[in-house]
């Protein structure tokens, strides 16, 4: 029991700065480790100069991003409850929370991964990859890292919400890392020497399925290692259908579910409308979406990573801790943020020349599309670390609403608006609009709650007074 007391002290006791560095920096480095993979795949691919191939990989990633779309909606949701189950002393709860997430995570991750193998020509061509070039690669990718390595890719996401939900972030944050090197090391194992050249697509799919299970398996040893001394419990029991366990995860990971699947909607209509200016312009968003990733994926980090911290001082209702974790994390967020924008505006056609390394029209409009993506990445941040807020605080209706601001509902009806007006950029400015104006939202909505707490929490005391 004595490293589940450590855990809880992280919560309760340690000064808040270094609570949310000790909870959020190894989220936040397995989150850039697992944004450097997926750059890998896009880099290795580079190197064989065919933009077919790399736009093969690009249409690809909303449907292997919708794995995390599964993994966000009971891993966040799972993760949410489990803190805040702690955070009221009800460790049974948090037990059940654990293995209705879990079983909850592999079934739905079947029934997708079936589903794309049975339609896939016509999944690939919604996506983007009508090109005969890009058609067969883009199937081929789609069916080693959706089909068969689905599950592993899903559970390797879960496992690590669950296990940073107890304030294990440091085994947490390993475990994400592990997937990310190995994939980095496999790439060119698998890409140019174990397979005949033409095969570099399918080689780097492989070796990101091969790498997400291993990964999943290290996970499962972490959880059997510990089982004396957490409350994560995966076996099926009934129990963790009572209780309105069920009910109370889907509505906590709804929104981030929704929030990863609008985001993927909305790079598959990006996809599809530049698809229309030519498979050059199309490879060259590819990469540049890619790159921009790193800020988005430093936000992702910090509030994952703080979200258990939030979760549970809510839940104890220590409400000063808590918005000091909130205030803090989102700072840093942001700082973060706008240090990846500015070089990314200094030096983006040489960060689009990493991974497209022959000179050519994908370059040139790469690095203009990429200086158009990152001003929006501060305003996201802070719309993202508020969004998280909801998240661990059980808010779900408020978090569902900026989810689908942020992606969907401003960013795709503005594409097809700002398409007319500014033709082939237009579409890319939609994003940072909308950006700026779910940020604005969230700052509202974030403002208004505090208040309401705070008056909450002052009429309580007042009570206690009285009596």
């Amino acid at each position: 029991m004595k490293d589940q007391a450590e855990q809880v002290r992280i919560f309760e006791k340690y000064p808040i700065f270094k609570a949310v560095l000790a909870l959020a920096i190894p989220t936040v480095i397995s989150q850039i480790i697992l944004v450097v993979y997926n750059m890998a795949d896009t880099f290795f691919i580079g190197m064989t100069g065919s933009d077919a191939m790399i736009t093969a990989v690009t249409v690809c990633m909303p449907a292997f991003m919708f794995l995390s779309a599964v993994s966000n909606l009971f891993g966040i949701g799972g993760a949410s409850v489990i803190a805040r189950a702690l955070g009221s002393g009800d460790p049974k709860k948090a037990s059940r929370a654990s293995g209705f997430a879990f079983w909850g995570c592999i079934l739905v991750t079947l029934a997708y991964s079936i589903g794309a193998w049975l339609l896939r020509d016509t999944f690939v061509n919604l996506l983007g990859g009508s090109d005969p070039a890009v058609h067969a690669s883009a199937c081929h990718y789609l069916m080693w890292t959706v089909v068969l390595g689905g599950v592993a890719t899903s559970l390797n996401a879960l496992l690590g919400h669950l296990v940073r939900s107890e304030g294990r972030s440091m085994q947490a944050g390993f475990g994400i890392a592990l997937g990310g090197v190995l994939n980095i090391a496999l790439d060119p194992l698998f890409m140019f020497v174990i397979l005949p050249r033409g095969n570099e697509v399918v080689g780097a799919a492989i070796a990101t399925s091969l790498s997400n299970l291993i990964a999943m398996l290290y996970f499962f040893g972490v959880i059997l290692r510990n089982r004396g001394r957490s409350v994560l419990r995966l076996k099926p029991k009934a129990s963790s259908l009572r209780h309105g366990i069920p009910a109370e995860v889907l509505a906590t990971g709804l929104p981030a579910c929704l929030m990863t699947l609008c985001e993927n909607i909305s790079y598959a209509v990006l996809d599809n409308l530049m698809a229309l200016s030519g498979t050059m312009m199309q490879a060259g968003l590819g990469v540049a979406k890619k790159v921009n990733m790193l800020a988005h994926c430093m936000t992702r980090g910090m509030s994952q990573g703080v979200l258990p911290l939030i979760g549970y001082n809510f839940a104890a209702g220590n409400y000063r801790r808590m918005k000091r974790a909130v205030r803090i994390s989102a700072l840093i967020s942001v700082c973060l943020s706008a240090l990846w924008m500015t070089a990314s505006l200094v030096f983006s056609h040489a960060l689009i020349s990493v991974f497209i390394q022959h000179a050519s029209d994908s370059q040139v409009y790469g690095a203009r599309f990429l200086r158009i993506l990152c001003i929006g990445g501060p305003f996201s941040a802070c719309a993202y670390a508020i969004i998280s807020f909801f998240q661990a605080v059980g808010e779900s209706r408020k978090s569902f609403v900026l989810a689908i601001m942020r992606k969907g509902v401003l960013d795709i009806p503005m594409m097809f608006i700002l398409l007319r007006l500014i033709p082939i950029y237009g579409i890319v400015w939609a994003t940072p609009i909308a950006d700026v104006l779910c940020c604005i939202a969230a700052i509202l909505l974030f403002t208004r709650f505090i208040a309401h707490l705070d008056n909450y929490a002052r009429h309580d005391v007042y009570a206690d007074t009285v009596e």
